[in-house]
């Protein structure tokens, strides 16, 4: 089912080592001995037969399947500890000390190969380390600017970041008024949906994509020195405290994934990062630039429109059919010019010039990745906000949790229209964060969120 396996794994420590030790595949794939061997082998077993039978070996993605949250259905605790009892052996550096004993507090939450899964199959992209190297590769530009835009009047406009070859599009977005949230008949609609209020938003602009890796690169290459300022001392300020001049430190692992950077949308960084950078965006260029309210960012994804999606489509002719799919998989005609999302994805971002813009002239505003919202997140925010029309909402006062818009690549069609509400979860996404204290720059456990910039209209050369 599938071969590429087997050169993974002869690539990797389980294979080649120094002790002369071979790891094989029922080793991790099925439990030891006793412990419901013959059980989970007839399991196994049945679902490679089913796999023969009706699937398409070719089409199956087996990078997405290599992740660690599917490899973890397919490999047992049971094994892991029957060849490694000790987990504190000889030799361990203080950092793996650490690590182990985070793991030994928290069995319950976390599995071996969270952390060490490149031990059985060996891929370049993972790094089991701090990435001092990540962002220092210089990328050959013909121009560097020296100046930001100049902005005289309320149209499009290309930023520039001073100092680097960087530039990117800003989409001027009119203001107007419309109804936030779902209505109650809407396909897949959730009760944080509504209840729906009609609200003004104020003219912005906004980025024409997601802040790209070159982008936020160009911000981490200038502020993002090792041991500028530690994340222990970090975590004990407050949020009035930090500035733009505090630049993230080194991340844990490869956070681009190895699917490339570039114009790839930029990943696995926090929601704190994402307002960090907006902060020296503002300082370099002279504007004011932020993340996007909740209303401001689906008053853009909707681009005058009323429907689930910018575009005709109903979300159930978008959707997988389960155990259907195989005999009346979904017609996917209508959405995959425009979204990046579970059935066409393969897995990973895309660049945005593989997909049409909104109404408004804004691209994967749904799917490819999630994208921070400035508000707090509460499953009845809607319901704070009055019956009259409301002029430019900010969402509730305080929160634990930040909003997150857009649905991802990881998404099926429910979750990628225009009214789909989600929230980080922070703690969630840094269980496998080995360090100590854990960064508050970089999510370790969370591969499908970015950003995008808006940059208030009033505050650009005087404009009013």
């Amino acid at each position: 089912m599938h071969p590429h396996s087997t050169q993974t794994w002869k690539l990797s420590t389980h294979y080649d080592n120094q002790r002369g030790i071979v790891v094989h595949c029922i080793d991790c794939h099925l439990p030891p001995h006793g412990e419901g061997y013959l059980p989970e082998k007839v399991k196994t077993g049945l679902r490679d037969l089913y796999g023969d039978i009706f699937k398409d070996i070719s089409n199956i993605n087996w990078e997405e399947k290599s992740r660690p949250e599917y490899a973890a259905r397919h490999a047992y605790l049971s094994s892991c500890n029957e060849c490694h009892k000790n987990l504190f052996t000889r030799g361990l550096s203080i950092e793996g000390e650490e690590a182990h004993l985070y793991y030994t507090n928290h069995k319950e939450e976390l599995h071996c190969i969270n952390c060490h899964l490149q031990v059985g199959h060996y891929s370049e992209n993972i790094i089991h380390a701090k990435n001092v190297d990540f962002g220092k590769k210089e990328k050959i530009v013909d121009t560097i600017y020296e100046n930001p835009a100049t902005v005289e009047k309320f149209e499009r406009y290309t930023e520039y970041i001073p100092g680097t070859g960087v530039s990117f599009e800003m989409v001027a977005i009119p203001g107007g008024k419309y109804f936030i949230g779902s209505p109650e008949e809407e396909t897949y609609r959730k009760e944080d949906e509504g209840p729906r209020r009609e609200v003004e938003i104020s003219p912005f602009f906004m980025g024409r994509t997601e802040v790209t890796w070159d982008e936020y690169l160009a911000f981490f290459s200038e502020m993002g020195v090792e041991g500028r300022t530690s994340d222990a001392y970090l975590n004990s300020l407050t949020e009035t405290d930090i500035d733009a001049i505090t630049g993230p430190t080194p991340p844990w692992g490869a956070p681009d994934q190895g699917w490339g950077k570039n114009n790839y949308p930029a990943i696995t960084i926090t929601h704190h990062a994402a307002r960090i950078y907006c902060l020296w965006l503002s300082k370099v260029t002279g504007k004011k630039y932020r993340l996007p309210t909740e209303a401001e960012w689906e008053y853009a994804a909707r681009g005058g429109t009323t429907t689930p999606y910018f575009f005709d489509g109903d979300p159930k002719d978008f959707e997988t059919k389960r155990y259907r799919k195989n005999f009346n998989p979904a017609d996917t005609v209508g959405i995959t010019a425009y979204i990046n999302y579970n059935l066409n994805s393969q897995g990973r971002t895309k660049t945005p010039d593989l997909l049409k813009s909104n109404p408004f002239g804004l691209v994967n505003m749904l799917g490819n990745v999630a994208e921070f919202c400035l508000d707090w997140y509460t499953p009845d925010a809607y319901s704070g906000y009055a019956d009259s029309i409301l002029h430019d909402p900010t969402g509730p006062v305080a929160g634990t949790e930040y909003v997150i818009r857009g649905g991802s690549f990881l998404n099926n069609a429910a979750y990628v229209r225009c009214a789909s509400r989600d929230f980080t979860k922070h703690d969630a996404w840094l269980k496998t964060d080995p360090q100590i204290p854990k960064s508050i720059w970089w999510y370790s456990d969370c591969i499908h969120v970015g950003f995008r910039v808006v940059c208030e209209f009033n505050n650009n050369s005087g404009l009013d």
